[in-house]
C-alpha cells in the first residue's frame, strides 16, 4: 500500500499545484525497484559504459556485506578494489575532496600527503570505521607478499546510519570486511539497501548504494569514469530539475516553511532529516592517466552532481569524494626513487569534469530508486514511491516516448 501525502498545504505555485493534482489522480500500484534510466532519468550528454557502473573501469571490483542482527543492527560494508594486483606495491594515484567535513575518514592524512592509496577502499557506518580499518589492515598484512610490511594505511569512509541501525552497539565487523573483500567482482554492482547502504536514509526515504558510469567519445580520449555512492543525506529532493520532495510533501525545513504559511504537519522524518543533515560518500574511478591534483579537481565536480539532487551540504553533512586512477602509466611503486608519468594536461580535463558530474547525479538516483524497505526496532524506512516519481516526471515530459 503506497501512501502519498497530500500536497494541499504546500506553498506551491499554480503549475506545481496542477502537477500535484495529476499525481494524486494517477493510479497507484506496488512500486518495484528500477534504475534511473528505466524511468527516463539519464543525466547529461555522455553515454554510460556497458554496466553503467563503477566496474566499467577495467579492473575495478566491488563487494558488499550486509549486516543484520536481531531487531536493531542494520549496517554493512562495501569494498572497492582499484585493481586485482598487489595494491601495496602497485599503488594507484588518489585524492580527496571534502564538500562538508562533518564526518570521519580513516587514512586521510597519508592519502593527502602522498596522493595515493595502498589498500582497498571500504565504506561502512560511522562508529564502525575503526573496527573496519583494523580488519582491513589485518587482511592486507596476512598476504604472504606483505610478510615484512610494518606499516599499512587502510582507507575507510563512513556515513551515520544511526536512524535504523543501533550504531552504538558497534557490532564486530571483521567477518563483514572479509566477506565484502572476498566477494568483490568486476560485474554488475548491487544497489540500494545493501552493504554500507543497508541502514542509510536519503531525503527521508530509504537510501543506499548506487553506481553509474560515463564513456567519453574517442575524440575526447575514450576514457571511462565510474562512480559509486553511499547515500545518506537530506535536503530538497529534485530529479532532472523536478521538485520531487516538495511535490511528495517531504523536504528539509518543511515544518518551518509550512508554519510560516499557516499550516504544519509531520513529514515522517526525524530532526536530522528535517534539517537536511546526513552524509554522502562518493568514490570515483577512472582509467584516464591522472595524478592527485587533477583527481581532486574531479572530486570537486562530483559535489556538483550531489547538488543537482537537492543537497545543500548542511552543517551536519559529511560529504567526501575519493577519486583514483587505474591507468598503468601513473601507478606508483613504494621502491621507486623517480616516477615518470604521462599525465593528462589541464586543458583535457573538461570532458572528465562533465562525465563525473553526470555519473554522480545518476548514481545517487539509482541509490534511492533501487532501495528496498528496511525495518528495525526504530521503525521502518520505505523507499521513495517510484510510480509517483514516474508520474511526476512524465508531467514534465521526462520518460515519455516521443
Amino acid at each position: 500500500m503506497i501512501y502519498i501525502r497530500s500536497p494541499r498545504f504546500l506553498p506551491l505555485n499554480r503549475p506545481m499545484r496542477l502537477t500535484a493534482l495529476l499525481l494524486l489522480l494517477a493510479p497507484l500500484t506496488l512500486d518495484a525497484q528500477v534504475r534511473a534510466r528505466a524511468i527516463g532519468l539519464a543525466p547529461g550528454v555522455f553515454r554510460p559504459g556497458p554496466l553503467n557502473a563503477i566496474t566499467d573501469v577495467d579492473g575495478v571490483r566491488v563487494g558488499h556485506a550486509t549486516v543484520t542482527a536481531g531487531d536493531s543492527i542494520r549496517t554493512g560494508v562495501t569494498a572497492i578494489l582499484p585493481h586485482g594486483g598487489d595494491l601495496f606495491r602497485d599503488r594507484v594515484p588518489a585524492a580527496l575532496h571534502v564538500g562538508n567535513g562533518f564526518g570521519k575518514l580513516l587514512g586521510v592524512t597519508q592519502l593527502r600527503e602522498l596522493g595515493e592509496v595502498e589498500t582497498p577502499i571500504l565504506l561502512t557506518c560511522t562508529l564502525c570505521i575503526w573496527q573496519t580499518g583494523d580488519a582491513l589492515a589485518q587482511w592486507m598484512l596476512a598476504k604472504p607478499e606483505n610478510a615484512n610490511v610494518r606499516s599499512i594505511n587502510p582507507v575507510v569512509g563512513e556515513t551515520n546510519d544511526g536512524g535504523l541501525n543501533a550504531t552504538r552497539a558497534r557490532p564486530g565487523m571483521a567477518a563483514a570486511v572479509q566477506q565484502a573483500l572476498a566477494g568483490a567482482s568486476s560485474g554488475p554492482v548491487a544497489e540500494g539497501s545493501v552493504g554500507a547502504g543497508h541502514g542509510t536514509v536519503m531525503f527521508g526515504w530509504k537510501g543506499g548504494m548506487g553506481t553509474s558510469s560515463r564513456k567519453l567519445p574517442a575524440s575526447l580520449g575514450g576514457y571511462t569514469v565510474g562512480v559509486l555512492v553511499q547515500g545518506n543525506y537530506g535536503g530538497v529532493l529534485q530529479m532532472a530539475g523536478v521538485p520531487i520532495g516538495p511535490l511528495l510533501g517531504r523536504y528539509a525545513f518543511q515544518r518551518d516553511v509550512e508554519r510560516e504559511a499557516g499550516a504544519s504537519r509531520d513529514n515522517g522524518g526525524d530532526l536530522g532529516a528535517e534539517r537536511g543533515d546526513g552524509s554522502c560518500m562518493i568514490v570515483i574511478a577512472t582509467d584516464a592517466p591522472l595524478l592527485a591534483r587533477n583527481l581532486e579537481r574531479m572530486g570537486a565536480r562530483a559535489v556538483m552532481g550531489l547538488a543537482r539532487t537537492g543537497s545543500s551540504a548542511s552543517n551536519g553533512s559529511g560529504d567526501y569524494v575519493l577519486a583514483f586512477s587505474t591507468n598503468a602509466k601513473v601507478r606508483r611503486s613504494p621502491d621507486a626513487t623517480v616516477n615518470t608519468n604521462d599525465e593528462m594536461g589541464n586543458d583535457a580535463m573538461s570532458a572528465l569534469f562533465q562525465a563525473v558530474t553526470e555519473a554522480t547525479e545518476e548514481a545517487l538516483y539509482n541509490a534511492m530508486l533501487m532501495a528496498t524497505p528496511v525495518s528495525s526496532r526504530a521503525g521502518t524506512i520505505r523507499p521513495v514511491p517510484v510510480d509517483s516519481v514516474r508520474a511526476l516526471l512524465r508531467t514534465r515530459g521526462i520518460g515519455v516516448s516521443r
